[in-house]
């Protein structure tokens, strides 16, 4: 493969690699610094990338070889008692368990891509999966708002994150709704819609609640993830791709309920 067609293979797996980071570490800048270094190591050996089964297989099997040795899940930020938490809760969880999750459920990579990625075998990559929904169901319990304009699409998240055990503060259609309803209830975790029905930006409606609640986990919902994916401006954390899956849900919320502040939160 020319280094013109590996760069412009690479282009297309890279939006992706950054949504995958950012779930792992809980926060744009830290996944993209692992991003970041992905690339440089496959630009001073093309063969990390090339040896693999596949360009996709082989972009994310060298980010985990760079991530499993720097040993740090989550960004440390002085005097950050969030990430303080965060790091806790992380070091509760059976190793590689959470990677093998977001690979499977978010990623949708197969398993046998998965053992290739994580050089496991493929019966442990399923097992570490299972490991992973099991202790992340039983760890934390919050608030979730929901901000959705498609009523069957917001009845069906939120009956997903109310059988995980959470409580929904309420379902807004439009951005004056959601910021009304985040005043009424302050949530520990917003999903949210991109386009919203009075044609708004659930985007606009997260930033003003954010503004006046604080920092907290946002789980975005769009038919087009490498949009908001470019690491050009503050961009989601946290991101599923429409149509999504049960499984996906669950997972993207256990993740970030992992990173929200543990105040107000069943532990």
């Amino acid at each position: 493969m020319s280094s013109a067609d590996l760069a412009q293979s690479i282009g297309r797996e890279l939006p992706f690699l950054r949504r995958y980071a950012r779930a792992l570490t809980g926060t744009q800048s830290a996944g993209d610094n692992y991003a970041a270094a992905t690339l440089e190591a496959i630009l001073s050996d093309r063969s990390t990338a090339e040896g693999a089964s596949d360009i996709r297989v082989g972009l994310f099997k060298t980010f985990h070889a760079i991530w499993q040795s720097s040993g740090q899940p989550v960004e440390q930020g002085e005097g950050s008692a969030r990430e303080a938490r965060a790091q806790a809760y992380l070091k509760s969880l059976t190793p590689n368990s959470r990677e093998a999750l977001l690979l499977r459920t978010i990623e949708e990579f197969r398993y046998d891509q998965i053992a290739e990625i994580m050089q496991v075998s493929r019966e442990e990559a399923e097992e570490l999966v299972q490991i992973a929904l099991n202790e992340m169901s039983q760890t934390l319990r919050g608030r979730v708002m929901v901000i959705e304009d498609e009523t069957i699409i917001a009845m069906d998240l939120k009956g997903i994150v109310q059988a995980m055990g959470h409580e929904v503060t309420g379902v807004a259609r439009t951005h004056t709704a959601a910021v009304e309803l985040g005043r009424d209830v302050r949530p520990d975790m917003i999903l949210a819609d991109i386009q919203l029905a009075d044609g708004s930006s659930g985007i606009d409606a997260v930033n003003e609640l954010l503004g006046e609640l604080g920092d907290l986990p946002v789980i975005f919902i769009t038919a087009f993830p490498e949009r908001l994916l470019t690491g050009d401006r503050p961009e989601p954390a946290f991101l599923i791709s429409k149509p999504y899956s049960e499984e996906q849900v669950r997972s993207a919320v256990s993740q970030g309920m992992f990173f929200a502040s543990t105040e107000g939160l069943d532990v």
